[in-house]
């Protein structure tokens, strides 16, 4: 049974920073890639980060600089480095596994407070 288990989420002040984890199980993690997706109250899930299987990252526009994915294939793990946050970062954030078809985990709350 696949699995896919997010935690790091909570309530932080603008400027703070998180860092999120996706422990993932039940599949071959290494040749997934990964990617993080977000959605607040009322809005569409949308694309945050995500990083291939050779490693190789990449950005949505508005958390370039702030943001940075990574992953540990002997954890089974990626991660979300998540500094300078801002208010408009507070979503349920959920990690993706996609090698021909998708695995979502249940997410995590971040709740950035002005």
């Amino acid at each position: 049974q696949v699995q896919l288990v997010e935690s790091g989420g909570g309530v932080v002040q603008a400027g703070e920073s998180l860092t999120l984890s996706c422990v993932v199980s039940g599949l071959r993690f290494s040749v997934y890639s990964m990617g993080w997706y977000r959605q607040a109250p009322g809005k569409e899930r949308e694309f945050v980060a995500g990083i291939s299987k050779e490693n190789n990252p990449n950005y949505v526009d508005f958390v370039k600089g702030r943001f940075t994915i990574s992953r540990d294939n002997d954890k089974s793990t990626v991660y979300l480095q998540m500094n300078n946050l801002k208010p408009e970062d507070s979503a349920v954030y959920s990690c993706n596994a996609k090698f021909g078809i998708d695995y979502w985990g249940k997410g995590t709350l971040v709740t950035v407070t002005s």
